[in-house]
């Protein structure tokens, strides 16, 4: 009798150690599920916060457009849908750091739609009477209670005796607008951008002409 019920006491003993494995597989299981689920998820919020940057983050083009030889109508597009609130348009010539011509806005300009103002004479200022070459210019605005600044949109220039014989785009801008004041109204770390829209020369790369 002992020795038939030697197996069944065997058995019972090894019960706690099959149901150790058993949890072990199933956590391993659920772990991989959880990580699978996690990154899934991840992915799915990179993904939204993509998206609403892409629809609510500020963003502006900037375009020269002539109507004749003395007429030249600036074009400020507001790309997002958030609305923004124009404050200054500076305008430089690429050979030199300071903008040869800046004045101040306090216009609203509504997400996707067109702002639009007469600029010959602005542009007869920055550049003089007689000009060929590259010029640059550059909005700043506040959106969300904060101040941005587009990068510089280039245009190919020719005035010759006060008259604007050509103006062609060179290339849109190479990066997104800028945060020049955080929401807190403290200058952010890239203030020398404010700097740069006041007074200071701008530490920018030169560009000759093509």
């Amino acid at each position: 009798m002992h020795l038939r019920t030697m197996p069944i006491f065997s058995l019972v003993n090894y019960i706690p150690v099959i149901a150790t494995v058993v949890t072990t597989i199933l956590s391993v299981v659920l772990a991989r599920a959880t990580l699978r689920y996690a990154e899934a998820s991840d992915k799915s919020l990179a993904l939204a916060r993509e998206e609403f940057e892409r629809e609510w983050s500020p963003e502006l083009h900037i375009k020269l457009e002539k109507i004749s030889s003395s007429e030249i109508k600036l074009i400020v597009t507001n790309l997002a849908r958030i609305s923004v609130l124009l404050q200054m348009v500076q305008v430089r010539k690429l050979a030199q750091a300071v903008p040869s011509e800046r004045y101040f806005l306090n216009e609203p300009l509504v997400g996707g739609m067109t702002w639009t103002e007469s600029f010959w004479k602005r542009l007869i200022v920055a550049t003089g009477e007689n000009f060929q070459g590259p010029i640059a210019v550059s909005v700043t605005f506040y959106a969300s209670s904060r101040l941005f600044r587009t990068d510089w949109f280039r245009f190919q220039v020719t005035v010759k005796n006060g008259n604007v014989s050509q103006i062609d785009a060179l290339n849109i801008a190479a990066r997104r607008v800028r945060v020049l004041e955080s929401r807190s109204g403290r200058p952010s770390p890239k203030r020398e951008l404010v700097r740069d829209a006041a007074s200071a020369p701008a530490k920018e790369e030169v560009v000759s002409p093509s």
